[in-house]
């Protein structure tokens, strides 16, 4: 990828990729479960198109929808103060649960003059985001 920033991440959730899909596309719920996420307002429809507008970190990120193929993967783009964002989680049956893989990048003037900074605060964000993903299935899924 071209983005200056780029990283992804997985994890191991037991649960099946079903519950898995409803905590993560339960998008107006964020705020519940992922303590990173200060706000959300989201409309609806989980649809391409579709836009949201949450808090997580320093400013407001407007987010557009891209593709939704459930249960197995959602992508959005989003946009903050001069970053513009890609994110993209795909989910796997994997043991009786859901191998999840996320990956996100960060381009735009602000990433390139802050690249380092911003990797390493990208990095922190997809782990915590995964571990806040998983304690939240597996609760729903009776496995905590």
């Amino acid at each position: 990828m071209a983005a200056p920033v780029s990283s992804s991440h997985s994890i191991q959730i037991e649960a099946l990729p079903e519950v898995v899909w409803s905590v993560l596309t339960g998008i107006a719920d964020w705020p519940q479960w992922n303590p990173d996420v200060k706000s959300m307002s989201f409309d609806g429809p989980l649809a391409p198109g579709s836009t949201f507008r949450w808090k997580a970190g320093p400013g407001t990120i407007v987010s557009t929808l891209e593709e939704v193929d459930p249960p197995r993967y959602v992508r959005w783009r989003g946009k903050t103060l001069s970053i513009a964002a890609l994110h993209e989680y795909r989910l796997t049956p994997s043991d009786g649960g859901t191998r999840v893989e996320t990956e996100e990048t960060f381009s735009g003037l602000l990433a390139r003059v802050m690249r380092g900074s911003l990797q390493k605060t990208l990095d922190s964000s997809l782990e915590q985001g995964l571990k806040h993903l998983k304690a939240e299935s597996e609760r729903r899924a009776g496995r905590s």
